[in-house]
């Protein structure tokens, strides 16, 4: 009586070759009526679930992939807008720049005073602004959703309203994109570098 209770509680293999002993308390098994579980249907639920795996791990690669060169892609962009605005500047170009500015742009020049886009633009138009070198250099661009903040160094020679304008200029300009997907300068900053001994 004990050893047939013991038996009972042992499962049986499975398959041929394969020895089981793992007790089973009160489990009942129902296999297929061949007894064992039909092998195409094991083989081919792992065979979808490597491919759906396959294919997760495809749609990621191919997304970061695209995600690097769209920042790349948006950097060159600013970069290429700068180069626009300078360009404007240095020929006086007031048409390129009302594309550039935005509707509520606002500066600050480097002796302190507000200027509107409208204010900007007469200026250049009239002559009162005139740039005879303008050399950017020591870049820096950060991106904050769909703004964008430039930082240069900028050596500079021309006359504003306020007088004459050369030296060494450290700037800020912000850039923002709009429903229409265009950046346009809505902020820019300047302050001048004084060497030591210069008087403001």
């Amino acid at each position: 009586m004990m050893a047939r209770n013991s038996l009972s509680h042992v499962d049986r293999p499975p398959l041929p070759g394969l020895v089981s002993v793992t007790f089973m308390s009160g489990a009942t098994i129902t296999l297929s009526a061949s007894g064992r579980t039909p092998m195409g249907r094991v083989l081919g639920s792992g065979r979808t679930a490597a491919v759906v795996l396959l294919l997760a791990l495809s749609a990621n690669i191919l997304y970061a992939g695209q995600a690097k060169p769209k920042k790349h892609d948006t950097r060159h962009e600013i970069e290429q807008l700068e180069e626009e605005w300078r360009t404007a500047v240095l020929k006086s170009d007031a048409t390129a720049l009302n594309t550039l500015l935005a509707d509520d742009y606002i500066a600050i020049t480097a002796s302190g005073t507000l200027q509107t886009k409208d204010e900007a633009l007469a200026n250049i138009r009239s002559g009162r602004i005139h740039f005879t070198s303008l050399n950017l250099s020591d870049r820096k661009l950060r991106f904050y959703g769909k703004t964008a903040l430039v930082t240069s160094l900028a050596s500079v020679q021309g006359i504003t309203p306020e007088g004459d304008l050369s030296g060494n200029f450290r700037y800020t300009r912000v850039y923002v994109q709009n429903a229409q997907g265009q950046w346009r300068i809505v902020s820019f900053e300047a302050s001048h570098i004084r060497q030591p001994g210069e008087h403001r």
